[in-house]
């Protein structure tokens, strides 16, 4: 036997072989056929040629991907795994010929319609997924957020933007111990939040061979199951530790007759490594963009002569794997072998990147709740904005051991908030999520697998404190406009999309947003620097004010946003916001009238009953792009009462019965059920 593929009801494949590395090459095949379309666009976004089919709308991708060498970084580390760890590199290999078998038979019709072929995958194409996902997972852009707020509305207001002020959305997962359940076996659940994608970002997957049983959710063109998965006798997940494990260097930079030099904190000039590339563009001319690195890493904005509005600046990032040459790939193989806690928790001392918050339970009552990855030491500023290359003091100097935590209660809560990852973040996200799901599993003393998915719908929004108190202290409104007012403090608070008060909320909510974002003082913030496009995200101000709203509302009536005349007298940040509640509550319409009770928004959700709180971008949309990539539930006392959904589903092949099947459960907040027992499955090939 070479390799089996079977399916469930739902088209999961269910993969068994006689050796590891032929397990993952059938892993490779399968994602091929199913995924054949998603693996082009993966590896052509990991390469940095996304603009040759995509055209100039990726070409900020594109030129960050080759200034940043995220393929060559990828191959460096797979050239290090190679000699550190011959066995997972071949590992590796096995997955990627799989790939390109399978990618040979597929009949994705997207290759049909845009008249390309698949392309080949090379043993490090692997690496490069993983790198071109994650790059940007750390958020190094924000460094430029705080310097550009800082230049713009003084020191200050960093604190009054920062991401522990609003109420997004984010990442869940709680284990709850054995002592807290119905069958005295721990139960580790949760919903990794990230775009929702068409196909998702995550793969069901079973993997089987003599040597390991494991279910869970790979990325698909990664081998294994790296984030969530369950052995039968060990599961394990994750989510975002938030840590700051990027560093940004203001270069200067200097042409010479033999290439480009960089300022060092020796005070002399160093020779840069420096060469061009050419980006092709679909349906416009090519483009050519210098690739330069100094000391410090890869420039990724800017050059000798500056920025492109002519700026002088130049931006080099630092990031572990350029300079590790280790992408933590050697925990994949340790993780789908391992039979206890201590197993998995010997597994991710190998783990780079992204830095993440794990949780763990066995079936003999091991616990775990620990960050994994590596972040480097060095000083605080590194980690606040960038800083500069020419001066000493901002190298790194070794690595933070990874901080473990306990349980409270018997429950540990991970939802991206101030934990065990503090020490090694800036901004983490609010604790709002995290102390709701304590709360809610504080409510019940015995807890079962079937009863998880009331904490994946909870919708309760308990950043919505601030804004209705500014909506309480409303006077002198028409009738109309005082009932509305209200009905909004009766509200329980619930964003369910049925919910008309809920809709109501929001739109109040975005009102005040847009309304902030017109103070004449934030004007200057309010155009960005002229770094890449790609960056902008993290610069755009109304997104920052909704992320921030909670900060803002609660801010000090004596703060000033005037950076050139502290205290000048500046209307103060909750006045401003109840002018922009006021003017929402009643407006002035065309007729004359003013808005009633009766006239507040209908929801405009689209069709699923329950979404997370705060997944849309108040000021800005009430479209959410963000939400549960997957939903699962590990029960440590029986695989079988186990459960997982995706968005959408298993297959990324238009047309398939199994391209959206799962979208109904999603939607519901349903599971489907996890199974493993070969003998009710399918079998769909013998390859």
């Amino acid at each position: 036997m070479s390799a089996e593929t079977y399916r469930d009801a739902w088209g999961i494949p269910h993969l068994r072989a006689a050796t590891a590395g032929e397990l993952a090459r059938a892993q490779g095949r399968v994602t091929a056929r199913d995924r054949a379309w998603q693996l082009e666009v993966e590896r052509h976004r990991a390469q940095g040629t996304s603009a040759s089919f995509l055209g100039p709308g990726a070409l900020s991708w594109d030129r960050l991907a080759r200034r940043a060498r995220l393929a060559d970084t990828a191959r460096r580390c797979f050239a290090a795994l190679e000699d550190k760890d011959p066995e997972t590199a071949a590992w590796v290999r096995e997955y990627t010929d799989g790939v390109n078998e399978g990618l040979a038979a597929c009949d994705a019709p997207e290759f049909a319609r845009t008249g390309l072929a698949p392309g080949r995958w090379e043993p490090w194409t692997p690496l490069a997924v993983w790198l071109a996902t994650h790059i940007l997972f750390a958020g190094f852009p924000a460094k430029l957020w705080r310097e550009h707020i800082t230049a713009h509305l003084g020191p200050d207001a960093v604190a009054l933007f920062a991401t522990d002020g609003p109420g997004t959305a984010g990442s869940n997962g709680w284990l709850v111990s054995g002592e807290r359940t119905v069958t005295g076996h721990a139960i580790v659940a949760g919903d990794p939040h990230r775009f929702i994608e068409e196909p998702g970002v995550y793969q069901q997957i079973h993997l089987s061979c003599p040597e390991f049983d494991v279910v869970g959710l790979a990325v698909p063109g990664v081998p294994g199951i790296a984030h969530f998965g369950h052995t039968g006798t060990v599961a394990w997940a994750i989510t975002n530790a938030m840590a700051d494990y990027q560093d940004l260097y203001r270069e200067r930079l200097r042409r010479t007759g033999a290439g480009v030099e960089a300022l060092g904190p020796d005070g002399t000039w160093h020779r840069a490594a420096r060469h061009t590339e050419t980006i092709h563009v679909a349906g416009e001319d090519s483009v050519e963009v210098e690739v330069i690195e100094t000391d410090r890493g890869p420039v990724i904005a800017g050059g000798p002569e500056g920025l492109d509005d002519g700026t002088p600046a130049a931006l080099s990032l630092r990031y572990p794997p350029r300079v590790t040459a280790d992408l933590g790939f050697g925990a994949l193989l340790p993780l789908l072998r391992a039979r206890r806690v201590a197993d998995v928790d010997r597994a991710l001392d190998a783990w780079a990147e992204p830095v993440n918050v794990v949780q763990a339970a066995d079936t003999e009552g091991g616990l775990l709740h620990r960050v994994a990855g590596r972040v480097p030491v060095r000083a605080t500023a590194n980690r606040l904005r960038p800083v500069p290359a020419w001066e000493p003091g901002h190298a790194w100097t070794g690595w933070h051991t990874p901080p473990r935590a306990g349980l409270t209660d018997g429950v540990a809560v991970m939802a991206n908030q101030r934990g065990p990852a503090t020490p090694l973040g800036v901004e983490f996200a609010p604790p709002h999520r995290a102390d709701r799901i304590a709360a809610l599993l504080a409510g019940k003393e015995r807890w079962s697998a079937a009863d998880m998915p009331a904490l994946h719908t909870d919708t309760h929004l308990a950043s919505a404190g601030p804004l209705l108190d500014l909506v309480t202290a409303l006077d002198g409104l028409s009738p109309g406009a005082a009932a509305l007012r209200d009905r909004l403090l009766a509200w329980d608070r619930h964003m369910d999309a049925d919910s008309a008060d809920a809709a109501a909320y929001a739109a109040v909510r975005g009102a005040v947003v847009r309304h902030l974002a017109a103070h004449p003082a934030l004007a200057p913030a309010a155009v960005p620097p002229a770094y890449p496009e790609v960056l902008q995200p993290w610069l755009a101000l109304v997104p920052r004010i909704a992320y921030a709203l909670e900060h803002l509302l609660r801010a000090d009536s004596t703060q000033s946003w005037s950076p050139e005349r502290p205290g000048s007298g500046l209307p103060e940040v909750s006045g401003r916001a109840r002018q922009g509640a006021r003017r929402w509550v009643s407006p002035q319409v065309p007729a004359g009238g003013t808005r009633t009770a009766s006239t507040a928004p209908k929801p405009s959700a689209p069709r699923w009953r329950r979404w997370p709180p705060s997944a849309a971008v108040p000021g800005l949309t009430d479209r959410a792009a963000r939400g549960p990539a997957a939903r699962y539930v590990w029960d440590l006392a029986d695989r079988r009462r186990s459960g997982w959904v995706v968005p959408h589903g298993a297959s990324g092949v238009p047309g398939s019965p199994h391209h959206r099947d799962q979208q109904p459960l999603w939607l519901g907040g349903e599971l489907a059920p996890v199974v493993t027992d070969f003998d009710r499955l399918t079998k769909e090939t013998d390859d």
